[in-house]
């Protein structure tokens, strides 16, 4: 017989284990709620690759040429910046040898890649001459005084002559060696003006503070201010050849091979044609 204490217990029991049920199924339910409002992390996107730069001394004169050619080459290689260091060569092969940062040299004279290969910057074997040129005069577009040979320099209308410092930079040294075999570098020497590059010296006779100057036949072809007097005679002064090489110090050889190898191929070199350079026959 239950009595009524013991129904009471009974009751409390049951009542208990409702409780704890009720609370696991809610505390089951939360955590069913908890892991679905959770989504699963996202996969996270690679890096992108670091550009690598390659700093490229390369002679004043091949400014307007290694600019286009830069644009053509970064947009077919996207993970390659190229930086360039224009200048007259000699002060570049200067730098190179100081310790300037550099991966290849492009200069315009034979003589200066060959000091960087005689002092090991640069090794024989990844150097090459890439491009020749010649020398010529210009003077104002608007000049009046007629001006034909190198004699018509003495002319006593012609007050300034600009020239390239001979000792730095390769214009000015075929420029004296040409006038010099003309027996007219000393008796023109009163009259001159020295530039730090060809540039410099196209710039004087571009604004008319020299009434003519010598730059490359390329430099003159970038200028409607100035027009071409004559070409000098070839035969008095040393070939315009342009080496290219690989700087040893370069961090960045694979890159710097590439370039190397891009700059002779047809697509490079017919860049350089189309600003007036020339090839040479052995290319």
């Amino acid at each position: 017989m239950i009595t009524y204490a013991n129904r009471s217990i009974v009751i409390s029991l049951l009542v208990g284990l409702a409780v704890v049920f009720s609370a696991c199924g809610t505390q089951q339910g939360s955590t069913a709620n908890s892991s679905s409002s959770n989504p699963t992390p996202a996969v996270q996107s690679p890096a992108p690759v670091a550009k690598v730069e390659l700093t490229i001394s390369a002679a004043a004169s091949l400014t307007d040429a290694l600019k286009e050619i830069q644009t053509t080459y970064e947009a077919k290689h996207s993970n390659v910046k190229l930086n360039f260091n224009f200048g007259a060569s000699g002060s570049l092969q200067q730098q190179i040898e100081q310790g300037a940062p550099a991966d290849l040299f492009l200069s315009a004279a034979t003589k200066n890649m060959q000091a960087l290969v005689d002092k090991q910057l640069i090794d024989k074997g990844q150097q090459k001459n890439l491009l020749t040129n010649e020398l010529v005069v210009v003077i104002p577009a608007d000049a009046k005084q007629a001006i034909s040979k190198e004699a018509d320099l003495m002319n006593p209308a012609v007050k300034s002559i600009a020239v390239g410092i001979p000792e730095s930079v390769p214009a000015g040294n075929y420029a004296k060696e040409a006038l010099t075999n003309a027996k007219l570098w000393e008796s023109i020497q009163p009259k001159t003006v020295q530039g730090k590059d060809v540039r410099q010296v196209l710039q004087y006779v571009e604004t008319g503070n020299s009434d003519a100057g010598f730059v490359y036949k390329t430099d003159a072809l970038t200028s409607k201010k100035v027009q071409v007097a004559f070409s000098v005679n070839p035969s008095w002064y040393t070939s315009v050849e342009y080496p290219i090489g690989i700087v040893k110090a370069t961090k960045h050889s694979k890159e710097a091979e590439e370039v190397y190898a891009y700059l002779q191929s047809k697509e490079a070199l017919d860049v350089f044609v189309k600003y007036g350079f020339s090839i040479p026959k052995s290319s």
